[in-house]
């Protein structure tokens, strides 16, 4: 096995990581777009299950409150919840269809 090989397989994929901006939202507008099931459901925000997740950036652009990045572009404000994902995710049921948001108190974006 060459150093390259070997350095390949010690990096792990990118994924997508949710954040706080989701908390009290609870769009599923990204779960219902997403080819692998990679999302999680909670009470209330989604989750990122980076062992599903293929890096295909799909669900981006649907989160209407931007809670979603890449976990090399997280803002620093945000890193913990990369950890979060990755530990948090995987605890709770898969959602791959869109269903009413949230839209508790502490949301910011719009009503659907």
């Amino acid at each position: 096995m060459t150093i390259c090989h070997l350095q390949k397989e010690l990096i792990a994929p990118m994924t997508y990581v949710v954040v706080e901006l989701c908390v009290d939202c609870k769009y599923t507008d990204c779960a219902a777009v997403c080819p692998v099931e990679a999302f999680h459901e909670l009470p209330d925000r989604l989750y990122i299950n980076a062992d599903t997740c293929i890096d295909c950036d799909a669900c981006v652009p649907e989160c209407p409150v931007e809670a979603i990045f890449a976990d090399t572009n997280v803002p620093e404000n945000y890193a913990h919840w990369t950890q979060i994902n990755i530990d948090e995710a995987p605890n709770y049921p898969v959602i791959s269809q869109k269903i009413p948001a949230l839209h508790g108190p502490a949301c910011t974006g719009p009503e659907e």
